[in-house]
């Protein structure tokens, strides 16, 4: 099979494009990247399975999207759709006409946050559990290649079992991450393509020369059964599902269950979640089953609508004394949130009945969920007393549901290189890393992971990249927090932020600015100064800013960065990297003319003589930081402004 390095939006978009005839499209961040790919690809005429074009219409809103889905689906075309949030919630009443007439179908959904006491447009699974009652089956994803193989399962399920699906994956961290992933030949998908029930599917269609009635209005006489018919089709579906799920690891080698079962056989303390929580907690478990000899183990949750209770209950080791039920969504008010209660009433009256199980909340609205976090939650199962209802990743001063992360840790392996790059919006920063992923997964050995962090003020603030590449694949779901190389692309930053925060000793520090030696020691914070210094960080400096305007490139100082990022780096030679990003510029800048693409190319060969490494004085490693002064410029003496506002602006608002 083949290596691409692609995002997860496009993964599912990927498969969703080859098994649809018509798509109903109206964007909504984190999902709109997903029906624009699909909108492009069927405007270069690429054909799906079929041998045909996909019919993209955009609507006007995502209730007419879900109303043209529902329509074409009637009419006997395969559609789908894309969206998030309260887009998905504008679906509902379609939704529920769908799964009522057994209408095979997907909708793919990166999840998001609602809107509630404020808006936000990053990831958790509100939306989603939102729509469990809708009659869909939901299938969760928790990595970029899962979302390509969990697509491709929901598309030929849905065709067998006739009850729709919803796909979903977390918004932003797996819709928006770029990772390295093996491609599904579309010839071996075709293989496992149920052709008769599409067949079965087309002849359902509404149209005058197969004219049937659907979609009437019942009475109480007979209203209840004709509900009740249904159960039949969602008790076969899991079994359906699974079935799927071992045709997909036929031709790609991939086995999956609708719950997975990962870490020690013979586990006391198990986590059952999912989402991209998933390949966090596997790391997390690796690392102290192995050095600490703990026994923890995890439940990943792959179909959760029709939720299989026997299938949960074969998964769990009997050993299993307690499990912490870990849900990325909230539901006030309510004595625990869906998955937590669905875990509950699987176990009443089984085999695992006085087996202690408690809920928590994690990661809401994209808040990292880390390592250490996953070592809070087991600390807690292995308190005598463990809390129920908790959060973790929050400092919870009001209710006091936080789990208290005793300890630090990074279970990484020594072989991945972590990079961070702290860009300004709308400088080209975001762009760059994006094709430096893709130079390194296409033309090295290593796989590449990268991951960024958007301000939703979106253009003029900051954006922070995650880049990771080593050998063997990268699955590790949080931002850096062990990094061997930091670019800051605004001289400005190093007075605002701390831009050492999780960087290692002997790492190498880029820093784009006008000054010399001079200037930089009057201007670094005394504090950094001495970090550098005391930990051997390497400093080089280049003036990107400088060369730019000499090339009448504006403010796009991002293919300069980039080069000085592959000359430091080595993780290639520096000439055939600097040919890479060259072909990405003909890409990107061949419209704008000959002239726009030369200055750009000189702008990568620039790095080449501009790049300064800095001689670190000896006497900043004895330099005073007791009496530094906050270089917080506060104009208020207000609560508000200084204990929430200032954290925030110095990108401190997790404390």
């Amino acid at each position: 099979m083949s290596k691409i390095t692609i995002d997860g939006n496009t993964a599912a978009a990927t498969i969703a494009y080859q098994f649809s005839d018509a798509a109903t499209i109206y964007p909504i961040t984190p999902s709109s990247t997903m029906a624009e790919l699909c909108d492009q690809w069927a405007s270069e005429g690429r054909k799906n399975i079929f041998g045909n074009t996909v019919k993209v219409v955009e609507m006007q809103s995502e209730a007419g999207a879900s109303g043209a889905l529902h329509g074409s689906l009637a009419a006997g075309a395969l559609t789908t759709t894309f969206t998030a949030s309260q887009g998905l919630l504008l679906m509902i009443p379609n939704m529920y006409k769908i799964a009522g007439e057994l209408t095979p179908c997907v909708m793919h959904v990166s999840a998001r946050a609602l809107a509630t006491h404020a808006l936000s447009i990053f990831g958790d699974h509100s939306d989603v559990m939102s729509v469990r009652q809708c009659g869909w089956a939901m299938l969760a994803s928790g990595s970029v290649q899962e979302a390509m193989d969990m697509a491709l399962v929901s598309h030929i399920a849905t065709l067998k079992s006739n009850v729709p699906f919803v796909h979903f994956f977390d918004g932003f961290r797996t819709s928006h991450e770029i990772n390295t992933i093996e491609d599904i030949d579309v010839e071996k998908m075709k293989s496992i393509v149920p052709w008769d029930n599409i067949n079965e599917f087309r002849l359902r269609s509404l149209n005058s020369n197969n004219p049937h009635q659907q979609g009437t209005a019942q009475n109480p006489d007979i209203y209840f059964q004709n509900r009740e018919s249904t159960n039949a089709f969602y008790q076969r579906t899991p079994d359906i599902v699974q079935d799927t799920m071992n045709e997909v690891a036929k031709i790609t080698g991939r086995k999956y269950n609708l719950f997975d079962y990962y870490g020690a056989k013979d586990a006391k303390y198990v986590i059952v979640s999912m989402g991209s929580s998933t390949t966090t907690i596997e790391l997390t478990i690796d690392y102290l089953n192995k050095v600490y000899g703990n026994k923890y183990g995890l439940i990943k949750v792959r179909l959760y609508r029709p939720f299989a209770t026997s299938v949960l209950l074969s998964a769990l080791p009997d050993s299993v004394e307690k499990i912490a039920v870990l849900d990325r969504t909230k539901e006030p008010g309510a004595d625990g949130e869906p998955l937590y209660k669905d875990v509950v009433a699987a176990l009443f009256d089984s085999k695992f009945k006085n087996v202690e199980v408690v809920g928590g909340r994690y990661g809401l609205g994209s808040k990292e969920f880390t390592p250490s976090m996953v070592k809070a939650v087991f600390d807690n199962l292995e308190n005598e007393k463990s809390k129920n209802g908790f959060t973790v990743g929050i400092n919870d001063d009001l209710t006091n549901t936080s789990l208290e992360i005793k300890n630090i840790i990074h279970p990484d392996s020594g072989d991945v290189t972590e990079c961070k790059f702290y860009g300004f919006g709308g400088d080209g920063t975001v762009s760059a890393n994006k094709s430096s992923i893709k130079i390194i997964g296409n033309n090295t050995e290593y796989d590449g992971q990268a991951y960024f962090e958007y301000d939703s003020k979106k253009s003029g603030n900051a954006t922070i990249s995650h880049i990771r590449f080593g050998k063997g694949n990268i699955n590790q779901s949080y931002m850096l927090d062990n990094i061997d190389f930091v670019a800051v692309h605004n001289q400005s930053y190093v007075t605002k932020y701390n831009i050492l925060k999780n960087v290692k000793d002997h790492a190498t520090l880029l820093l784009n600015t006008e000054w010399d030696m001079e200037h930089i020691d009057k201007f670094f914070p005394n504090a950094l100064k001495k970090d550098i210094a005391t930990r051997g960080i390497k400093l080089y400096t280049i003036d990107a800013v400088d060369i730019a305007k000499r090339l009448g490139l504006g403010n796009k100082i991002n293919l300069i960065m980039q080069s000085a990022f592959f000359k430091l780096i080595g993780i290639m030679p520096y000439d055939k990297a600097i040919d890479e990003m060259k072909a990405f510029a003909k890409k990107a800048y061949a419209k704008a003319g000959e002239e726009a693409y030369n200055n750009n190319c000189k702008a990568i060969d620039s790095a080449k003589d501009e790049l300064n490494e800095i001689k670190i004085p000896e006497e900043w490693k004895n330099i005073n930081t007791s009496d530094e002064e906050n270089t917080d410029q506060s104009y208020s003496t207000d609560k508000y402004y200084t204990d929430i506002m200032q954290p925030v602006q110095r990108l401190d608002g997790d404390s």
